[in-house]
């Protein structure tokens, strides 16, 4: 409702999706350095001296409080915005206009790998007066749909039946798909209407980008470091950066749990065209 009361789309608008745990912080660096790609030396970038999340305003932090928006209605186009929020909560002018200019990259991951990923952040942001939160709690709430912004797998195809639809509009990433990070470059320049031309090409502009936004770059830049909390910021950056590996889940999930998950992921995306395989 805060939404659709005070945010005030524009078409140009580019919002980076994501459900929690999912590669935001990838996806941030990723699209904040294809867009900006000819305003910043990769020897001196922006992306070496603050985190992703400084660079891309979240969304939700300006729907708060006093309900104003002023922070984000006060940057040029095009704006680059991030997101946690379904697709189904954004105003019918961003979804349902095909005429609408505004572009979602949105990106998932395998929901094994989303669990792992969020039972250790909850635990690393748990006040340290209360015991660390059970996997299998965290299993029973994540496989009963208790997540953040509504359950993993309706997140996952909101966005995914919008790329259907709406294919120069939405683009749906697999964070499997990080170990071929080339492609979703490209990809995410096409849509955004900003392709690598053959001089970028012949430059090695594409594979700059991929070096600068990788895992090993980002974790080891000192501002990525910082293990800074306060009451008001309880997440500090280093946060943001544990192992960033494709198929981690094996090492904390039992037989038993993948395989309940993989029966849910199997009903929930039965006939929609979508997988993680």
């Amino acid at each position: 409702m805060l939404i659709d009361d005070h945010f005030n789309p524009r078409p140009t608008d580019i919002i980076v999706a994501t459900s929690p745990k999912c590669g935001t912080t990838w996806l941030r660096a990723l699209v904040f350095s294809i867009i900006n790609r000819n305003s910043f030396d990769f020897n001196n970038h922006p992306l070496s001296k603050a985190n992703p999340r400084d660079l891309v305003h979240f969304l939700e932090a300006h729907i708060r409080g006093d309900r104003s928006t002023v922070s984000i209605d006060g940057l040029l186009s095009p704006r680059l915005l991030s997101t946690h929020l379904p697709y189904s909560l954004f105003p019918k002018c961003m979804t349902d206009d095909a005429s609408s200019a505004c572009r979602f990259v949105y990106i998932c991951r395998d929901p094994k790998d989303v669990l792992v990923s969020k039972w250790h952040f909850a635990n690393k942001l748990r006040p340290k007066e209360l015991p660390p939160l059970p996997l299998e709690e965290a299993f029973e709430l994540f496989s009963n749909g208790v997540s953040h912004y509504g359950p993993f797998w309706d997140h996952v195809l909101g966005y995914w039946k919008a790329s259907v639809e709406w294919p120069k509009k939405v683009l749906c990433l697999k964070y499997e798909d990080v170990k071929e990070p080339s492609g979703c470059v490209r990809k995410v320049a096409e849509l955004l209407g900003v392709p690598f031309s053959p001089e970028e090409e012949k430059k090695w502009i594409v594979e700059e980008i991929v070096k600068l936004c990788s895992f090993e770059s980002l974790s080891n830049q000192d501002v990525n470091k910082s293990d800074t909390r306060s009451r008001e910021n309880p997440m500090s950056n280093s946060d943001f950066f544990r192992k960033g590996e494709v198929g981690d889940w094996v090492n904390h999930l039992s037989p038993q749990m993948s395989e309940i998950l993989d029966k849910i992921t199997e009903q929930k995306f039965q006939g929609t065209g979508f997988s993680f395989h």
